[in-house]
């Protein structure tokens, strides 16, 4: 690994005080089966607060809390015994759930080939009551359900205080207000994807709060661009740049992600998109913030992800297709990403080129320029297919939504020539199609960039707006209308329903003034 311990020792600098909101549920609920809601299941009242702790259970009794809204947090409550004195320990297990599914379903039942350990239970046993509980693991949820799993014939219990210490690292007080004629469902996605990028807000920006809790490049670049349109938090951002630039792999290239704790660890996957994501990231900031130090400091890193990304090219100037997993770019199955990967190549190449001249780098500029005209003119001579009208990707010659997204996105025709890409694309509708609100965005800043706004906000409404009617208080990882169980993971439990990568609606919404 090659570590920066300097970089490192500036973003401990950058860690931010956590500001914590005292929040406390808003209902009891049942969890019923529904064929008409999301995934199956819908919350239901049942009985008041009130009534839930003028009352006591017993040994296989529960309940399930609604906090209202989904929280990040630390979780406490008060149980104490009812009856007789208690002669035995009391046994629970406490379930959180971001969606009704995770409460209502049985963990049992879980067969994903993610660790099961992601699934968010804690079983305790208390031997000595009254007791005030604070759990020590951080909870990710709306929905909280207790279960009595023991006491003993002599005693029941009841639980009063039940509240979460909700924390992020974003100041709401620097969100500027909406247009007052802004559409009701545009306002509904502007309100839950702040909540989204709010709640991954943390010490760094985290993919999902739930799961994987960790600094990845991919979500970082457009948590970044959605938080300088609403928070405005430019140093929780160089925190994150310099994390990575300070721990590099061993040729120096850039790690997918970043574990925190117990002390700042790059990981070891690397992923070709994301290395050179670093100077698209650093261009985004520079653009938003003008804090040339830091520019001047990182550079050195961005360039050098060129350099390692050029050394990919095959002797046709197109980026090589050999591994399965070296690319993200979508979590489709089905997907070839060397299109993709060559179109991200020339999009980070054109932003790497524009840092150099701001910095009078004119021997780097001139290189990049140089392997830009180059990379550009191999990907028409070779991947596009003028018969088609669309970009092809592998040995297959694979017609994907992603290659053409991203060869719109990298600029490789002019904004009338990927107007008419985008149109053929909707009307010809291939196979290959995207499955991820990551992919999502793209396709929406391609067909903004590309001519085609009002275009733009209608696939928002079909995307986007669809999470909304299914009852989203976060926007998801992944999210198919067309089938609602889907999971990258093998469970639909397994997944993360407060997902960096689909916070960017705020983003669409201020920056295209819509």
């Amino acid at each position: 690994m090659g570590i920066n311990q300097r970089f490192v020792e500036k973003a401990e600098a950058l860690l931010p005080e956590l500001q914590e909101s005292i929040v406390t549920p808003k209902r009891v609920i049942d969890v019923i089966a529904d064929a008409d809601a999301f995934q199956g299941w819908s919350a239901e009242e049942t009985i008041s607060l009130e009534e839930l702790t003028g009352s006591s259970l017993g040994k296989d009794d529960s309940f399930i809390l609604d906090f209202g809204d989904h929280q990040v947090g630390y979780v406490s409550f008060t149980v104490k015994p009812v009856g007789s004195p208690p002669d035995a320990p009391l046994g629970l297990k406490l379930i959180f759930g971001e969606m009704p599914c995770e409460v209502a379903e049985s963990f049992d039942s879980y067969n994903g080939w993610l660790s099961k350990s992601w699934l968010q239970e804690e079983t305790m046993y208390i031997d000595i009551l009254p007791a005030e509980i604070r759990l020590p693991r951080r909870y990710c949820f709306r929905y909280m359900k207790v279960m009595v799993l023991d006491t003993s014939r002599k005693y029941t219990v009841a639980f009063s205080d039940i509240q979460c210490k909700a924390v992020t690292s974003a100041d709401t007080s620097k969100l500027a207000p909406l247009r007052d004629d802004l559409p009701d469902d545009l306002k509904d996605m502007d309100r839950i994807s702040i909540k989204t990028l709010q709640d991954c807000m943390q010490t760094v920006f985290e993919d999902g709060p739930k799961r994987d809790r960790r600094l990845w490049i991919g979500d970082l670049r457009l948590q970044a661009i959605a938080n300088y349109y609403t928070f405005n938090n430019y140093d929780l951002v160089k925190r994150c740049l310099y994390l990575f630039a300070g721990l590099t792999l061993e040729d120096g290239a850039v790690s997918a992600c970043i574990f925190e704790k117990p002390q700042p660890l790059a990981d070891d996957t690397r992923l070709y998109d994301y290395s050179l994501f670093f100077a698209a990231t650093l261009f985004d900031y520079y653009k938003a913030s003008q804090d040339r130090e830091t520019l001047i400091e990182l550079w050195p890193t961005a360039y050098e992800q060129i350099e390692i990304a050029l050394r990919r090219l095959d002797e046709r100037g197109i980026v090589q297709d050999e591994e399965k997993w070296w690319s993200f770019t979508d979590w489709h199955p089905d997907l070839n990403k060397q299109a993709p990967a060559q179109a991200a190549l020339i999009y980070c190449l054109r932003r790497a080129l524009w840092l150099a001249q701001a910095l009078d780098k004119h021997g780097e500029a001139q290189f990049i320029q140089e392997q830009l005209n180059l990379v550009t003119q191999s990907t028409i001579e070779h991947l596009w297919d003028p018969e088609q009208g669309f970009f092809i990707s592998g040995e297959t010659k694979q017609v994907s939504w992603a290659s053409q997204v991203w060869m719109a996105l990298a600029g490789v025709f002019d904004t009338e020539e990927n107007g008419r890409l985008m149109d053929r694309l909707f009307e010809e509708q291939p196979a290959v199609g995207m499955t991820t609100p990551y992919m999502y965005h793209h396709l929406i800043e391609a067909l903004f960039e590309s001519g085609r706004a009002s275009k733009a906000v209608e696939q928002m409404r079909a995307y986007w707006g669809e999470m909304v009617k299914d009852g989203a208080d976060c926007f998801w990882e992944v999210y198919n209308p067309a089938d609602k169980q889907l999971s990258p993971y093998g469970s639909n439990l397994i997944n993360s329903y407060c997902h960096a990568w689909s916070c960017t609606p705020t983003y669409f919404i201020r920056k295209y003034k819509l």
